[in-house]
Order: structure tokens, then C-alpha cells, then sequence
């Protein structure tokens, strides 16, 4: 993996740099993930050979550094993804993340302005309200959470099999996560649909099919925001389907 030093506090931002041609394409995660676990599959598919990936693991998740006086908002989050962004790509460079990571795509491309080309989400938080799993983190206070609420869901999720998440969540800052989930819940002001919707570079919304129905799909056309269904997948699509999450990607930054 490789190391950046933010400017504000040195910490670290920890990322796979896959080698490849063209604009690189800065791929974040969702709530209690880590990129680095979830898209080495999607960046060795056919459907992306050639094409220079950053998977980026988020403050507080993975492998990047859990600093414990950083507030872990979503735009905490847009700020060093565009750091790094500026660090890697100062001319231009594509953005794509899914659920939370989708949110924070929004307002790191709103930062970086028109040096992102392409814009591409699956299954974003465009709304104040948050999901199921951060209302459910958020409505535990911060202290109670860290204390035993994150090691309570964490072992529901191995009970459940969810493994993969599971292993994900167990090396993510507890607070970082509620911080987050707190944030999601809260939303942005403008609303990131909002920020999403003034935005003139080409941009695509990926759904897993088991999403469905979804009014978003009939929605974001109407502002000019394409939107694309994996087949044989939920919210969960990187696991689920990662080659039809693959091909959706392709298409959309094409």
C-alpha cells in the first residue's frame, strides 16, 4: 500500500494504487468498510483492465489512521479525499463510492471542481435520514457505542455470516464510525441531492436490482443523472455481483 500525510494534523491516508493507463479513478467505501477489502475484485475485472484504480481506505477504516480528535463528518471526509486527489491527480480524475462513500464523492467533487470528469455512485445517501444500519449507530450515544454497542454488531454480523463486513467493521475506530453515521443521519446543508443535482459533469447511480423499486431510478434522470441496475445484487452489490458492478462502472465512465 501507499502513504499520503494530510496537511492538517499529519495524519495518514492509506491506499492500493492499482497501475494503469488514463485518468485515475478514486474509489471510497461505505460505513464500517474499507476499500481495501472491498474492490480488489472489482479492480482485477476484465471490464477495468488498464485502468489506474486508488482504493482508498477512508480515516478510521482499513488501514488509514483512526485520529481520535478528527470529527469524521462526510465532509471531514470530502476534504482529504480531495487532498489526496490534487496529491495524485491535479488535472483530473474520476470519483466512485458506494452507500456513505457515495456521499462523500458528492461533496469531494463539489471541492474539486471540474477536475472530476466522471462521477459515479452506487446506492448513494443523497438525503438527511441515513439508512437503516446508521440510524441505528447513531441513536446509541458516542461513548455507549464505543463502550459495547460497536463490538455488539460486530459479533451480530459474524452470527448473521456476514464475515466479510464483519472483519471490516471490527478494525474500523468505533467512534469514527458513529461520528459517521451521526453525520448521515444529520445530512449536509445544501443536501447532497442538491449538490449532486447542480453538477454538470457526466454523472451515473448504480442500484443492485434487489433495491428495486426505488423512485431515484425515474428521479435522477429527470436532472440529468444516469442510472444504471446490477442484476443479482442489493446495497451489498460489490459482494454480491462485483463483475456486474464492474461493467456498470465501465459503462458509465465511458
Amino acid at each position: 500500500m501507499k502513504s499520503f500525510a494530510l496537511q492538517a494534523g499529519g495524519s495518514r491516508l492509506l491506499y492500493h494504487d492499482i497501475p494503469g493507463d488514463g485518468r485515475p479513478l478514486i474509489m471510497l467505501h461505505g460505513l464500517g468498510c474499507a476499500s481495501s477489502c472491498d474492490y480488489p475484485r472489482l479492480a482485477s475485472d476484465p471490464a477495468l483492465a488498464g485502468r489506474r484504480m486508488i482504493l482508498l481506505d477512508l480515516l478510521g477504516s482499513g488501514f488509514s489512521d483512526r485520529p481520535a480528535g478528527f470529527g469524521y463528518t462526510i465532509e471531514d471526509h470530502a476534504r482529504t479525499v480531495a487532498e489526496l486527489a490534487t496529491h495524485l491527480a491535479p488535472d483530473s480524475v474520476d470519483l466512485y463510492g458506494h452507500s456513505m462513500g457515495g456521499s462523500v464523492a458528492i461533496v469531494a467533487a463539489t471541492l474539486l471542481g471540474d477536475r472530476v470528469r466522471h462521477l459515479v455512485m452506487g446506492e448513494p445517501n443523497l438525503d438527511p435520514g441515513g439508512g437503516t444500519f446508521s440510524r441505528k449507530v447513531a441513536a446509541i450515544p458516542e461513548a455507549d457505542y464505543v463502550a459495547h454497542g460497536h463490538g455488539d454488531l460486530v459479533k451480530a454480523a459474524r452470527t448473521e455470516g456476514n464475515s466479510i463486513w464483519a472483519a471490516s467493521m471490527s478494525i474500523s475506530a468505533p467512534y469514527a464510525v458513529h461520528r459517521s453515521a451521526t453525520s448521515l443521519v444529520v445530512g449536509g446543508a445544501p443536501t447532497w441531492r442538491e449538490l449532486l443535482y447542480a453538477m454538470k459533469m457526466p454523472r451515473t447511480i448504480i442500484f443492485g436490482e434487489a433495491s428495486l423499486p426505488e423512485p431515484d431510478t425515474e428521479r435522477l434522470p429527470q436532472q440529468g443523472v444516469g442510472v444504471r441496475v446490477v442484476s443479482q445484487a442489493g446495497h451489498g452489490m460489490t459482494v454480491e455481483n462485483p463483475g456486474g458492478v464492474a461493467s456498470a462502472l465501465r459503462a458509465a465512465l465511458h
